[in-house]
């Protein structure tokens, strides 16, 4: 045997070698690694509306690894979808455990018929919202639910100080503003110098009583000195020629 033929036996040893040893090293890694499945996934938080076990459902296609294959960037984006998180931090904990800290989001108001709207202006759409039935609504333009939510915070402080109570407050697409309350009254501002008109009604809310405001149906604000009632069916005649104080009297 010649020295090129030598060396190149040698060679093919040499690589066969190294093709050897990478399967079995591969082989054993793989085993280790068969050796280290996920046992646990370990959910941490005080929840109201968010379950353990809906957290451990999301995962379930994630944690079906070894725990040094284990996409934990996944596993965190996959938690923090949820609808109720607020914040997710993941970890592994040795050997079989991946631990999960969740913090819970706040509903804060509806945000239209089917989702929930955080005190900071986080839209939600939980799968059930029945339980927030009695929170207010709030509508306005996409992407403008913060500025919508900061108005609302404002009207409904407004109400409030005169007894009353925000059902909805709705901004279209061209800012016209409405209002309902609890008791049904309907108030339309429009949208020139919608809040400056509103002070104006809320003015005289005092003075015609809570009992002729309970009569209201609807209340449109859009003229330039005053504004216009429509009563509801069963409301009592006044004659609004009389001073207040003189139809009360007739009235008792």
């Amino acid at each position: 045997m010649n020295s090129i033929s030598s060396k190149i036996w040698v060679t093919a040893i040499l690589l066969l070698t190294g093709i050897v040893s990478i399967i079995g090293r591969n082989a054993v890694e793989q085993k280790i690694k068969q050796a280290f499945p996920i046992r646990y996934v370990r959910t941490e938080g005080v929840f109201q509306y968010l379950s353990k076990d809906e957290v451990k459902i999301a995962l379930q296609p994630q944690v079906a690894r070894d725990f040094f294959d284990v996409d934990m960037q996944s596993i965190q984006s996959v938690v923090a979808s949820l609808p109720w998180v607020k914040t997710a931090t993941v970890a592994r904990i040795w050997p079989d455990t991946i631990d999960i800290k969740v913090h819970e989001k706040k509903a804060y108001v509806r945000w239209g018929e089917k989702s929930l709207i955080t005190e900071r202006g986080e839209i939600f759409t939980p799968t059930n919202i029945e339980p927030f039935q009695d929170l207010p609504i709030i509508e306005g333009p996409i992407q403008q639910q913060k500025k919508v939510l900061e108005v609302m915070k404002g009207i409904k402080t407004a109400l409030a100080d005169q007894s009353m109570e925000l059902a909805e407050f709705t901004i279209s697409e061209r800012w016209t503003w409405k209002i309902r309350l609890k008791n049904g009254l309907q108030i339309v501002m429009g949208r020139n110098d919608p809040l400056k008109k509103l002070q104006r009604f809320l003015k005289t809310v005092p003075i015609l009583g809570q009992d002729r405001i309970d009569e209201m149906d609807i209340v449109d604000l859009r003229y330039l000195n005053g504004y216009a009632v429509s009563w509801r069916p069963d409301a009592t005649q006044v004659d609004w020629q009389l001073p207040l104080d003189a139809d009360k009297k007739i009235n008792e």
